[in-house]
């Protein structure tokens, strides 16, 4: 399994009229493990938003640490509050533990029953029912399963399942096996789909179906075995002239996607490869701001180095939407990283005269430090895989 990747990712909506989310999702990559919780607070705003984050948090701790995953959710069943009046926990459920050989276990406490999907199909899957020892009026299921490559888990609160309850055409509400269709018939219109765009998809469409009012929290979750995307970013000159080759011949050799952020580094590639810049003049009218973007063939996106960059991250450490963004050159970077799996950076070590004061340490040089904030966040909020490679 070593060739494959195993993205993970979500995508939430709060409840109509409501700032906080009763719905926490938290996930934690750890060794050869990537830990996913998913929890409903029972009802809504601030209070539920704090069931259900501490539930998340402790969820995703005990795993990580080793804890067995059945005792784990034993201990958070103990440790949640019950609502005296309906015998029901306070917050509800979904731990994933998937080791990035495919091998995953999963234990549900009252969300809905996550979906297998393989080949375009959804499976059933076998389930061990484990006893609540309390009077609590629920369940907890416990699963294993090995991942094969293509294969997806999808898994949401019942903000999606329960959509739309109460209308003429879904008086039950949308109901998991209508979403289970529905993923199918995403799937078939987009075999390749990420795992963040097709958790979108689902969540926009259970907002739909509350008339794009959401009757309730709604977040969608899902895991995707595949073929890892790559992505490489050049950025800033290399140390020396005679090194401009090298970095010509590594972009040239490069199977995936192309990045280049610097005005420096992109005409010593253009020079070098015998191509042409074309910078994209009409974004100077509206986007102010932000420095245009170019073009250069074989390359899928060049930007304007230190601005561009440092306010990418800045949206990173935000978790920003890409959508409600400008169209920008920070926006197609950040989208062009989200989308990627394995992000390798080739930063070049010469120093700027105008960023650096060669006084300074090295390892306060404006780029050097700029890509390692970069491979941090890009690792342990997004889960992805990251190189950073000086020249």
């Amino acid at each position: 399994m070593a060739e494959y990747f195993l993205e993970a990712d979500y995508y939430q909506i709060c409840k109509h009229g409501y700032q906080s989310c009763g719905d926490s999702f938290h996930s934690i990559k750890t060794g050869d493990r990537i830990v996913c919780v998913l929890a409903d607070g029972l009802g809504s705003g601030i209070k539920a938003s704090v069931l259900a984050t501490l539930t998340t948090t402790m969820a995703a701790g005990f795993i990580s640490s080793n804890m067995n995953i059945k005792h784990a959710a034993e201990v958070i069943l103990e440790t949640l509050p019950v609502c005296s009046y309906r015998h029901i926990g306070y917050s509800t459920f979904t731990i994933i533990d998937a080791g990035l050989d495919g091998k995953v276990r999963i234990i549900e406490h009252d969300n809905p029953p996550y979906a297998l999907i393989r080949d375009g199909q959804v499976l059933q899957v076998q389930k061990q029912e484990i006893p609540i020892k309390s009077f609590r009026k629920s369940h907890l299921y416990y699963s294993e399963l090995e991942l094969q490559p293509e294969d997806r888990i999808l898994y949401y609160s019942d903000g999606v399942s329960q959509s739309g309850m109460g209308l003429p055409h879904l008086p039950l509400g949308w109901q998991e096996k209508r979403v289970e269709m529905y993923l199918q018939s995403l799937l078939q219109t987009n075999p390749r789909i990420s795992a963040g765009e097709l958790t979108k998809n689902v969540a926009q469409k259970a907002r739909e179906n509350d008339a794009n009012k959401a009757a309730d929290d709604i977040t969608c979750a899902a895991l995707y075995l595949r073929n890892p995307r790559r992505t490489v970013v050049f950025t800033g000159p290399p140390y020396k002239k005679e090194h401009d080759q090298v970095l010509a011949q590594m972009a040239k050799e490069f199977n995936g996607r192309k990045v280049i952020c610097g005005g420096t580094t992109s005409a010593i590639l253009a020079r070098e490869l015998g191509l042409r810049i074309k910078v994209n003049l009409k974004e100077i009218k509206h986007n102010q701001e932000v420095p245009p973007t170019a073009t250069l063939e074989g390359f899928d996106l060049v930007t304007e180095g230190t601005i561009t960059l440092s306010r990418c991250l800045k949206a990173l450490e935000e978790d920003a939407n890409p959508d409600t963004m400008p169209d920008n050159g920070v926006k197609r970077l950040l989208k062009t990283l989200l989308d990627s799996d394995i992000i390798d950076f080739v930063v070049g070590t010469k120093i700027n005269d105008a960023h650096q004061d060669p006084a300074l340490p090295k390892d306060l040089e404006i780029r050097r430090n700029l890509m390692k904030q970069y491979c941090k966040i890009l690792e342990k909020k997004y889960l992805k895989s990251t190189e950073i490679v000086f020249i």
